[in-house]
């Protein structure tokens, strides 16, 4: 067998064809509909594994040598509705179960999954992880302390999950038709919810043991609006680890339909933004998108023990303005990212990276904080149980400022203010690129025209220098993180801030 390095062994053990090829167990409780609650016993309600049975596949994966051995259960149900051309075009609901089995030894990982929750699958799984060690070794018998997050950051009454399917069927066509009937010139609309509830256990060799239960939910709504032969999309969405009532009481239907009409019919108005170098006022909400991929992707763990990040020898330097403080904290209430446990059933924790402009720390999970000689800060985290986990994002945020938004933008005599955007990029070496949607001109310190096909292009070392005010407001942004082949959901945050001096790509 090839020995590989973390990021690329992954080993795939009888994986079956869908949720059926498991244990008898999940069959009759999947078709009764009476899935087990959360529990002290939440492995074996979940999963029926007794903890016997769990201490016999760990000692399978320490068998050759290994360090450390872990297994990561997860049941998941997922469901979402679509709609466009005035009628529902799509429902479904999806259900994910497995185990994933993680074994380290010095810096490589070996890992195998299944769906197949028999013993003999799970064995035949850890033996496959645990080749990645090369010596037999005994293990002793592992005693497990059953631990319990130490704080809840989700909503859990009222999940979409157990809404009726009308009821949310509801909640998109409240959206689709208010935007629809918005204004005359919009052509063409989308609405779509994706809510899930996933419930996650954790057995470690180190005899942790330990569950978590998310519930996640997204409304998203995109118009098209056309005027004139010029056509533009504007699009808003709002969720995170929330229930039904969020979209009743804090962000309806309405207000998301509003904000994505109104983005496509300032967009159809809007001109080309002129290229060049200027001062750039990126505005609270999705301008977290930048602190995100410029500042948080270069400061995970793995970037840095690999040194494949610009930051890898910065530590303790002042890397940006002294005005600025990013940290990321998976445990502000209800957030997209937040996390009560990270997915090594680490407690999460604000995790403070660049205090008063000095870098302070790193994202860490296990193997990270190993190597680095760092603790570990709740920043590991797995697309599925198919995944293994690696160091990411969950909320990360640049802290509040003194500055009053209009005094911002007053400061400018002219340049470009960044309201939305399309996506953006980072490389190792800290360069990137972010598509702005849409734009303002600043001239004379007011905003002027709308602006479109924009493009912001920097490093980030030399843009944090370059941050001469932060807003006293904030904003949070939604989004859908991909790294090594993974996606999970992130959030982060910003106030409006001034950059004094950034290059614009625009249309000459």
């Amino acid at each position: 067998m090839i020995i590989n390095s973390r990021r690329d062994f992954i080993k795939t053990s009888a994986v079956g064809a869908g949720v059926m090829l498991a244990s008898n167990f999940w069959v009759d409780k999947l078709i009764a509909g009476s899935a087990p609650a959360a529990g002290k016993d939440f492995i074996q309600q979940r999963f029926g594994l007794s903890p016997d049975e769990i201490q016999k596949t760990l000692a399978m994966a320490l068998s050759r040598g290994a360090d450390f051995a872990e297994l990561y259960f997860e049941y998941r149900i997922s469901n979402s509705i679509g709609m466009e051309e005035d009628i529902i075009r799509s429902t479904s609901e999806g259900i994910t179960l497995g185990v994933g089995i993680r074994v380290l030894k010095n810096k490589i990982t070996g890992y195998g999954y299944t769906n197949d929750l028999t013993m003999e699958s799970l064995i035949r799984t850890a033996l496959s992880a645990a080749a990645i060690a090369r010596e037999a070794k005994h293990s002793d018998i592992i005693s497990f302390m059953t631990r319990t997050p130490n704080h809840q950051v989700y909503e859990l009454k009222n999940p979409l999950t157990e809404a009726k399917l009308n009821d949310k069927i509801q909640l998109v066509r409240d959206g689709y038709e208010i935007a629809k009937n918005y204004d005359s010139k919009i052509k063409k609309v989308s609405a779509s919810l994706a809510d899930e509830i996933q419930y996650i256990a954790i057995a470690n060799s180190e005899g942790l043991l330990e569950y978590d239960v998310r519930p996640q939910a997204r409304l998203n709504v995109s118009v098209t609006a056309e005027d004139k032969g010029v056509r533009n999309t504007g699009s808003s969405n709002a969720g995170g680890r929330v229930g039904i009532d969020f979209y009743k009481n804090i962000r309806t239907p309405k207000d998301i339909a509003k904000k994505a009409a109104e983005e496509a019919l300032i967009l159809i108005t809007a001109k080309n933004a002129p290229p060049g170098t200027m001062p750039v006022v990126l505005s609270k909400d999705e301008s977290g998108v930048m602190i995100h991929e410029a500042v948080g992707h270069p400061l995970e763990a793995d970037a840095n023990w690999k040194k494949t990040s610009i930051m890898h020898d910065k530590m303790g330097q002042m890397v940006s303005n002294p005005i600025v403080t990013i940290y990321d904290d998976a445990t502000i209430p209800n957030l997209r990212g937040s996390l009560n446990i990270d997915d090594e059933g680490t407690p999460t924790e604000n995790a403070m990276l660049i205090e008063k402009g000095k870098l302070v720390g790193f994202l860490n999970d296990r193997l990270g904080a190993k190597i680095l000689g760092h603790k570990m800060n709740g920043h590991a985290r797995r697309e599925s149980y198919m995944s293994p986990p690696i160091p990411r994002m969950n909320n990360t945020v640049l802290e509040k400022g003194d500055s009053d938004p209009a005094e911002i933008i007053k400061s400018v005599e002219k340049g470009f203010y960044a309201v939305s955007y399309q996506g953006g990029q980072v490389s190792g070496t800290g360069k990137f690129t972010f598509s702005v949607n849409l734009g303002y001109m600043i001239e004379n310190g007011k905003l002027t025209y709308p602006l479109k096909n924009a493009t912001l292009i920097g490093t980030n070392i030399e843009i944090l220098k370059e941050i001469s005010m932060v807003g006293n407001d904030m904003g949070f942004f939604l989004g859908t993180c991909g790294k090594d082949g993974q996606s999970v959901p992130v959030t982060c945050g910003t106030p409006t801030m001034k950059i004094s001096k950034m290059t614009v790509g625009g249309v000459a």
